[in-house]
């Protein structure tokens, strides 16, 4: 294996399981600890944080992520690491799918719905949590999941590609 797909293997391990722990700590206590306040309430403090997320710490370790596993999974089709490409292309398809693909696709748009009533209309914002909440909530864990299975595919991947 080469050295630049080692320090690639090793970057998109460190990303993937960064992300998987901010995804884990928002189906594991966030979204949980934020329910239990009034409704409308719950959505004026997810949507606080939802501006807040889409600054650089977390859409670089999200995207600067998915432009790792990109490369890898290009490096992967040419044979790298060699013995372990089925791990990297896995690990790629999975955090793509399923982190980036998940996030465009189920949450963002969720997030979007949840920042459009008025920020004065309680029972508006009510509405919008409990429409949010669990939809929301579901594809985070399926975002959790994929990011953990796809560090678990680049952790196996080093090991058998070194």
């Amino acid at each position: 294996m080469t050295a630049f797909v080692e320090v690639l293997l090793v970057i998109a391990i460190l990303g993937t399981g960064l992300v998987a722990g901010v995804f884990f700590a928002f189906s594991g206590f966030v979204t949980q600890g934020i329910g239990r306040l009034p409704d409308a309430e719950a959505a004026r403090a997810m949507r606080e944080i939802n501006v807040t997320a889409v600054r650089a710490p977390l859409m670089l370790a999200i995207f600067g992520t998915a432009l790792v596993v990109a490369v890898l999974a290009v490096f992967a089709f040419l044979g790298e690491p060699e013995g372990a490409t089925w791990w990297a292309i896995g690990g790629a398809a999975l955090y793509l799918i399923g982190v980036v693909g998940v996030t465009g696709g189920a949450n963002v748009p969720r997030n979007n719905r949840l920042a459009a009533p008025d920020e004065t209309d309680a029972p508006a914002l009510a509405a919008a949590w409990q429409a949010f909440r669990p939809g929301w909530l579901a594809w985070n864990h399926v975002r959790t999941i994929a990011s953990t299975a796809a560090c678990l595919a680049f952790v196996l991947a080093a090991l058998i590609g070194g």
